[in-house]
């Protein structure tokens, strides 16, 4: 979706894929810098080892406490920080690292769009308080949900990331067990549903799917999950994490680039990668 988006915008620039492992991520991300990217995207596990590796933190890796995207910039002449895309006429003195994170907006968007649903005052169910379901689970919290229930394969975690919420945002009642009534939104931000042959990330027999009124699943390939499969034949609305790609890798161009992301052939774009079509 990057590379189509520059093409559109008229950007000479290229997005490329890397593997890195988890011990090699500050040489990579040093790497970057000496050869003067102009940013990069971060994913699982890289987000929150990243958070200490940044020369500098936007509000928003502050407040998610996770860096998904960073930008360089550069020490221009007179003494002032300017986004690397600012050097066409001179080489800076210096570059930077700085952390963003735009998956909460993504969420969010996504959400409204794709299922039209406002977070206000709902009730949510989310699965898994790992790097992904931590910053989903701020991200409900700051909308405003009422009731949010969190199911973690440990237990422990759940349970530290419950009190992190009731001390950030004291009016959202927060449980760490599953729901004993029907709720809003069943969201799934853990990788299980992936690989072929992975168990569903909740257990059905603890939380029908007809006491939903949609289901949320961050990922989106396959393009249909189990989760998703047994939404829609519980006669639930189910759609997958392609509109949370699309708006935070929107938002990663916008902060790369200062120009409005084209989000139709970002969308296009990535319906011909994800559907074929």
């Amino acid at each position: 979706m990057h590379n189509a988006a520059f093409k559109a915008s008229g950007l000479n620039w290229c997005y490329l894929a890397y593997e890195v492992r988890p011990e090699h991520l500050r040489e990579a991300l040093e790497g970057a810098r000496r050869m003067q990217f102009v940013g990069l995207n971060l994913t699982v596990p890289h987000k929150l080892l990243a958070m200490e590796m940044m020369a500098g933190l936007d509000d928003s890796a502050k407040q998610w406490g996770a860096v998904n995207t960073v930008a360089f910039e550069g020490l221009a002449s007179d003494g002032s920080w300017k986004p690397l895309r600012d050097f066409a006429e001179e080489a800076p003195g210096e570059v930077r690292s700085k952390g963003y994170n735009t998956d909460a907006q993504g969420l969010t968007a996504a959400l409204k769009e794709d299922l039209g649903l406002y977070l206000e005052h709902s009730r949510v169910m989310l699965l898994g308080a790992g790097g992904a379901g931590r910053v989903a689970a701020l991200q409900l919290a700051e909308a405003g949900v009422a009731d949010l229930f969190l199911v973690n394969r440990t237990q422990d975690k759940a349970e530290a990331l419950a009190a992190e919420i009731q001390a950030r945002y004291p009016k959202v009642h927060v449980m760490t067990t599953y729901p004993h009534r029907e709720v809003d939104l069943v969201l799934n931000a853990t990788s299980l549903g992936m690989k072929p042959g992975d168990a569903l990330p909740m257990d059905l027999g603890r939380f029908p799917l007809t006491d939903t009124k949609a289901v949320y699943d961050m990922i989106y390939r396959p393009a249909q999950t189990p989760l998703m499969a047994c939404a829609i034949e519980s006669g639930a609305r189910a759609v997958n994490g392609l509109g949370m790609l699309l708006h935070q890798g929107a938002r990663a161009f916008e902060i790369w680039t200062g120009r409005p992301a084209p989000l139709e052939v970002m969308k296009a774009a990535l319906r011909e990668e994800v559907y074929g079509h």
